[in-house]
């Protein structure tokens, strides 16, 4: 079997109702016309899509533009098609299909929506794999049979293995696990008796993983992305750094001054911030310049194989120049102006990243192989930063936040409940029927050590298998039906046919 064969071994045959004869764009196309893309648009980039009207991205809109990117990088990358070939290939289509899908897994709410249905699921369902947005569309897209029928996109070997951010699972896989790396792969890092903070894939699909991964066994660590995840990454992070901070300026939430007075203050004090502890910082991270102080040392501590004090110096006076003296400089009124100025700013930063990434044929463990200059490594990061000290640590967005936290305990209590009152077992919507059935099957025959955990644990797979599917009927809802299905459960709403939500 070629790596052409290997690449799409287990995946999607062309099948008479699919429209291209390429099978990676067959893969693009079932993205696309699923319902699990369709429903990103109504699920939560940074501020919930029904609180924010169309000012802000969501994240099918996220989606779309990290799929642009990534094909602009590919683009780029066409004169190192020889080691990329060596690499095991770098498909745009491929590209393209997996920037398209690599949120499909993720919850209500955003990654808020991410850290409680862990907690939830870890906590009270009894889910030792927990919850994570990156296994969960990488779940999606694998195809499990059951009943003779397809769950899930099916999709071809190459774009599974190109979904895979963190190609490990959370505890077990690969041996030795990436967690126990000095340094940790991006992502591994977490508590090393609890597992890694991300992971690609839960238990029930490690299978699935490993066959994705094939055929690129010797060319790649177990632990390393390959090319094509790279690059995908790499879209994600420039998409994130760049438009969700159009977002926030539209929406009048990042303002000029503030920002100013951050950069300048740390530029006017750096020399003294340095003589500063990291506690003596932290206890002061509010006056303006220190937390980009404790910006530069966290980089340092995580990140010392590119952080370098010049590059970050001449990153944090170049973001200044671009975003304060530039796209913050004139308030968004919606005017043809504004919206040229916004279009310039996005345009002009895009470009300049993408032309900055190479390819690079033996990385740091905590890069992949396909990264950006050291100088727009540090832009990129300054950028970010901006994004969470001016609009997540904002108390406004956290009481929001903590409601929806709130409601999404709620609805998985409320619909544990009903699953397990055996007087309505006969009336539970039918696609949680179904789930706990998919979950049964995949559970059946699992043990402890498979999880991780101490030998001769024993699982109880009955609420295991009520508890993924659970996780992945919430998992599957927008913000709006997560919403509209709890005011249901509680009794607060007074229709009863709707279509807030779909059972």
């Amino acid at each position: 079997m070629d790596l052409r064969e290997e690449r799409l071994f287990g995946g999607t045959a062309v099948a008479p109702g699919d429209l291209a004869g390429n099978p990676f764009r067959v893969d693009r196309d079932r993205i696309v016309a699923s319902p699990f893309f369709a429903r990103l648009g109504g699920v939560t980039q940074v501020i919930s899509p029904g609180g924010s009207g169309l000012l802000v991205h969501n994240r099918l809109t996220h989606s779309l533009k990290v799929a642009s990117v990534a094909r602009g990088i590919v683009e780029r990358l066409s004169g190192d098609r020889e080691l990329l070939d060596k690499l095991g290939g770098c498909d745009p289509d491929v590209v393209e299909a997996a920037a398209l899908a690599h949120d499909l897994g993720h919850p209500p709410f955003g990654h808020l929506g991410e850290r409680v249905l862990d907690r939830v699921a870890r906590e009270r369902l009894g889910l030792p794999d927990g919850f994570e947005g990156n296994a969960q569309s990488y779940r999606i897209v694998t195809g499990t049979r059951m009943d003779g029928k397809t769950i899930g996109l099916d999709l071809t070997a190459a774009v599974r293995a190109a979904l895979l951010k963190y190609p490990w699972t959370r505890r077990t896989y690969p041996d030795p696990h990436p967690r126990h790396l000095t340094p940790t792969p991006r992502g591994a890092g977490g508590d090393p008796m609890d597992g890694s903070a991300k992971f690609g894939a839960y238990v029930t699909e490690l299978a699935d993983l490993r066959q994705a991964r094939a055929p690129f066994a010797g060319r790649l660590a177990d632990w390393q992305q390959t090319a094509e995840a790279s690059v995908m990454d790499t879209a994600d992070d420039i998409a994130y750094a760049i438009h969700d901070l159009e977002d926030f300026h539209r929406v009048g939430v990042l303002q000029q001054g503030p920002v100013s007075t951050e950069l300048n203050a740390w530029r006017r004090d750096a020399a003294t911030l340095r003589g500063m502890s990291v506690e003596a910082l932290r206890a002061t991270s509010r006056r303006p310049g220190h937390s980009v102080e404790l910006l530069r040392r966290d980089l340092h501590r995580k990140d010392d194989w590119i952080c370098d004090d010049d590059a970050f110096d001449t990153a944090v006076e170049h973001v200044r120049q671009e975003l304060v003296g530039g796209l913050l400089a004139v308030p968004f009124d919606g005017s043809i102006d504004a919206e040229e100025t916004i279009a310039g700013f996005s345009a002009r930063w895009t470009r300049r990243l993408i032309d900055a990434i190479h390819v690079q044929p033996d990385p740091p463990v905590r890069s992949g192989h396909v990264l950006l200059g050291a100088a727009q490594w540090h832009e990129v990061q300054v950028l970010k930063f901006i994004h969470h000290r001016f609009v997540l640590e904002r108390p406004d967005l956290a009481l929001h936040q903590r409601g929806q936290a709130r409601l999404l305990v709620a609805l998985v209590d409320a619909l544990h409940a009903w699953l397990v009152d055996p007087d309505e077992e006969a009336r539970l919507p039918r696609r949680l029927h179904d789930l706990v059935e998919l979950a049964q099957s995949e559970v059946a025959g699992l043990t402890g050590e498979d999880y991780g955990l101490a030998p001769g644990t024993r699982l109880d797979t009955a609420a295991m298998a009520r508890g993924r599917a659970i996780v992945d009927f919430v998992a599957a809802l927008t913000d709006g039906q997560a919403v509209g299905l709890l005011e249901a459960l509680s009794g607060r709403s007074r229709q009863l046919w709707t279509d807030a939500f779909v059972l």
